[in-house]
């Protein structure tokens, strides 16, 4: 099968200018899938993600823009992540509302598939990352936004943890993965984080899914797809 075959939809990618959005776009691209973004400096987004990638300007926090960015895409792939304590670039505005009002926006629209990256340790209030802001609650939060809404009526969701994030190329380490929030550390690649999101659009054992995952030992690896294979049915 042709890469092309693999996936026909158009994706919406938000956080595209950041560090894991543009390996999401990336891996997209190199499955020949169509790309959209939504970036609040169209410029800047243009100068990193290249002519093939359709720039929306327009903020996480303007549903009238979200609307415009969501237009006809089946599905979206989050990797929107907050960095300042207050503001519109809190935890509280991005890691949750933000990635709120981008799923409910695009329920309304008819996106079939979700995918977001969101962190280990989510579940654990004591967590010392959620010093900043609550951030890993705030995560929690949207996560469990994500799983209401497009748990059900034909959609589908895949939620990856990912562990501390690194620089460097996609399938080069055996990766570890695990359900249940039991991980406390570990570091991951993010080309690895995207790839696992851009395969969920088609893989049907990745739908429905929510999982932590972590770099295990260097070792070159054919593809990503075997490890939705280690997950628990949903």
């Amino acid at each position: 099968m042709s890469n092309e075959q693999l996936y026909s939809g158009k994706v919406l990618v938000a956080g595209a200018t950041g560090k894991t959005g543009q390996w999401v776009v990336k891996r997209l691209l190199h499955y020949g899938i169509s790309v959209r973004v939504l970036s609040r400096d169209a410029e800047k987004a243009r100068g990193l993600l290249g002519a093939r990638v359709e720039i929306i300007g327009g903020k996480i926090q303007s549903t009238t823009d979200i609307a415009r960015a969501v237009a006809g895409c089946s599905a979206v792939i989050s990797t929107l992540g907050s960095n300042a304590v207050s503001g519109e670039s809190s935890p509280a505005e991005v890691d949750r509302d933000g990635v709120i009002r981008l799923v409910d926006e695009a329920a309304k629209a008819g996106v079939k598939h979700f995918g977001i990256v969101s962190s280990l340790a989510v579940t654990k209030w004591y967590h010392p990352l959620n010093l900043f802001a609550g951030v890993l609650t705030k995560k929690w939060e949207a996560e469990e936004h994500v799983r209401a809404v497009f748990g059900k009526d034909g959609r589908s969701y895949t939620i990856v943890r990912p562990g501390g994030l690194k620089d460097g190329e996609p399938l080069l380490n055996k990766l570890h993965v695990d359900t249940g929030d039991k991980l406390w550390n570990g570091f991951i690649n993010r080309a690895d984080v995207a790839e696992l999101l851009v395969l969920s659009l088609w893989l049907e054992k990745a739908k429905n899914k929510t999982f932590e995952v972590v770099n295990d030992v260097e070792e070159p690896q054919s593809d990503l797809a075997k490890y939705y294979d280690l997950l628990p049915m949903a």
